[in-house]
């Protein structure tokens, strides 16, 4: 089965691809729908659509242990994706792709099978004052198994740039991983990751990036960053839910225990013992996601055939243009990056509760997310209980943003009135 999209020659304009996604073309409350949601999750283009309904229309068996025809067709679909998957990161090697259910579970993954042969007590485990909750409860679950303690990199306040003049403060003898956000969730902003994972490899510390928010919006080659694992969720890219990748270096993987036992994994089983296949499917215990993993494949086809470059630009062009539309209302406070952030803009109106914004601007058609955001520890930093927040895509224009910047002109006068 083909799993890739061709590109033409000439670009087009990246509104015409809004055509590609059915879901965009609807109405809400009777009115257009604008999603501003895509940090919480993407919509998907046609190709991915039809890709899964193909493969379970035709192709659908399980991987790897049969050898008729259509559980051939499954395991090349399945193999295929995973070099799909090395290309958009760059990675050595197809061995350096595991599937997984997502980014939460690469975290996972890496805290019980790589932490839990590595660390130990007096330990630290560095991360960010703006991790997401994936990215920091299963090391804190690592440290109460260990004894080890984790250590933040402050951030500076309301900017929600990480202080970098601190850095080498914090990367001391102690410190076994660095585990870091590339794109914040909550504040839009680009953690400078390259440099971040080369001060920690001078100190021989192993480095690990959630790249959620940006695997999908920015191109990513694994060898530059030279980080030594890096996870990504299919559903923020364009891709099916349930289906994410942990990148590892071959080596690391291979050195690493299995963390989940059973069918796939093994190359030998007695009653008493049993030996385990080399990365990456020592790390895919059980059937695993296969139309999953073949959607997925189609997405990073089709973000390679609009331009992973392209979609950065504009989506900082869309972050600027709504923190700037924003910024000209009164009694708002807006979070991260004057310049340079991601699209995504999180703010609070007074004393109305993000909620609150939330559902008013979803009676007006915009889809919009309230709350902590998974970033709790962060909110209280910031000291909020709650944003809400308007992320943005390729998909979405600056006339959108008028929109929404008007409905919640109209959220203040109603909670003023």
């Amino acid at each position: 089965m083909s799993t890739s999209v061709k590109a033409s020659a000439t670009k087009p304009d990246l509104a015409s691809f809004r055509a590609d996604f059915p879901i965009l073309h609807q109405q809400v409350h009777g009115k257009p729908l604008i999603y501003f949601d895509n940090a919480a999750t993407s919509q998907k283009p046609t190709s991915v659509i039809e890709a899964l309904s193909r493969y379970y229309e035709r192709d659908n068996a399980n991987v790897h242990r049969g050898i008729h025809e259509l559980s051939n067709r499954a395991t090349a679909g399945f193999e295929s994706a995973r070099e799909t998957a090395a290309r958009f990161l760059h990675a050595r090697s197809p061995n350096e792709i595991i599937f997984t259910r997502g980014a939460t579970e690469g975290l996972n993954l890496v805290a019980n099978a790589w932490g839990g042969s590595r660390v130990r007590a007096g330990d630290v485990i560095l991360l960010t004052e703006m991790e997401h909750h994936s990215n920091l409860v299963p090391w804190q679950l690592l440290a109460e198994r260990t004894g080890a303690r984790l250590a933040f990199l402050p951030i500076t306040g309301d900017d929600g740039r990480l202080d970098l003049s601190r850095v080498d403060d914090f990367l001391t003898s102690e410190v076994r991983l660095l585990a870091m956000v590339h794109i914040s969730n909550s504040l839009g902003t680009i953690n400078p990751v390259n440099e971040l994972c080369a001060r920690a490899r001078k100190r021989g510390i192993t480095t690990l990036i959630d790249a959620a928010q940006s695997a999908g919006h920015r191109r990513l080659d694994v060898q530059e960053l030279d980080c030594d694992f890096l996870v990504l969720s299919g559903h923020k890219m364009c891709g099916p839910t349930g289906i994410g990748v942990l990148y590892g270096r071959e080596a690391l993987l291979n050195e690493m225990p299995p963390w989940q036992g059973g069918g796939e994994m093994i190359l030998n089983v007695e009653y008493g013992r049993s030996t385990w296949k080399h990365a990456p499917h020592k790390f895919e215990a059980g059937t695993p996601d296969i139309a999953g993993a073949i959607g997925l494949a189609v997405a990073m086809d089709y973000l390679d055939h609009v331009g992973r470059d392209r979609i950065a630009q504009h989506d900082m062009e869309l972050g600027a243009y709504a923190f700037a539309r924003l910024s000209g209302l009164d009694g708002i406070r807006i979070f991260g990056p004057h310049v340079g952030r991601a699209g995504i803009v999180s703010f609070c109106l007074g004393d109305v509760h993000a909620h609150d914004v939330v559902e008013l601007a979803n009676q007006r058609g915009v889809a919009l997310r309230g709350g902590h955001h998974c970033t709790q520890p962060l909110m209280r930093k910031l000291g909020v209980e709650s944003t809400s927040r308007a992320s943005f895509y390729f998909y979405n224009t600056t006339g959108e943003i008028d929109c929404f910047v008007e409905v919640i002109r109209d959220i203040q006068k109603f909670f003023s009135g």
